[in-house]
């Protein structure tokens, strides 16, 4: 992919793209993005697709003043001014939906279509229990057991990973946690906010997610008009890396539809 970095408010955001045709916006999980995930060539085949990494992932800045998902919103609805994008199709993944669904409140009418891959961002159980498991008490295995379907086949061995990657990694694990430790995964006005969506919308989730759960995204997309829930089989939380061509299929048939 072709990387460049584009300051925005004073914060330097680094920014893949790939292909040609219609803009894609692409938004990332807490994971952060990699641009040698199969997804990407699949979906550039047909699109432009777009994606930055979040402040404070990869390699984007994060200057002191941002401090929750809500900064970010801000920040990539500038983005898209400066790439002249003036309505764009979205895709938001876990964090990168709750990014997604902040953007599409405050500007529903610079969205097309919007695709919300297994999203966090919002509160719908009751307020004694997490919606979202723990991810900063649990030991890396048992959080790779609720990421994939089948974890061993994505297990991560941290002792050949080059030391940039495991930076990377730890940063992006550390941003999560400024972003989206209190109120723990979710912004309680969300919720009051999500009627003003116009566009259509999609809910993805995998079959064996074990973070989002199915009564989970099905609450959440009963806050959005009209969405429409599809579950991928054999995939976890991480459905965009376990099964990149499903995943991507059912991006192009939403898109197209």
């Amino acid at each position: 992919m072709e990387r460049s970095t584009i300051d925005i408010a004073g914060c330097e955001i680094e920014l893949h793209q790939k292909g040609s045709s219609a803009p894609l916006l692409f938004l990332h999980s807490a994971g952060g993005f990699r641009p040698d995930e199969a997804f990407v060539d699949l979906l550039a085949a047909d699109r432009k697709l777009i994606c930055p990494s979040h402040p404070g992932f990869g390699r984007s800045a994060l200057p002191d003043w941002i401090d929750n998902v809500d900064d970010i919103a801000h920040i990539y609805l500038e983005l898209m001014d400066r790439l002249g994008l003036a309505k764009v199709d979205v895709i938001g993944c876990s964090l990168g939906g709750w990014i997604t669904a902040e953007m599409i409140t405050k500007a529903p009418e610079r969205f097309g279509k919007i695709i919300l891959v297994a999203p966090v961002g919002v509160k719908t159980g009751p307020a004694d229990k997490l919606d979202i498991p723990d991810l900063f008490t649990m030991a890396p295995p048992d959080v790779q057991k609720l990421m994939f379907h089948n974890p061993e086949k994505f297990a991560v061995d941290f002792s050949k990973l080059p030391d940039e990657a495991l930076a990377i990694m730890v940063r992006n694990r550390e941003s999560l946690a400024l972003l989206a430790w209190e109120p723990y995964m979710h912004n309680p006005k969300l919720p009051h906010r999500l009627h003003r969506v116009s566009s259509p919308a999609l809910f993805l989730r995998g079959e064996s997610d074990g973070l989002v759960s199915g009564e989970y995204v099905d609450s959440y997309a009963g806050l959005v008009p009209g969405a429409a829930v599809k579950t991928i089989p054999e995939a976890g939380h991480a459905l965009t890396t376990e099964q990149p061509g499903a995943f991507a299929a059912a991006v192009k048939e939403f898109l197209a539809g």
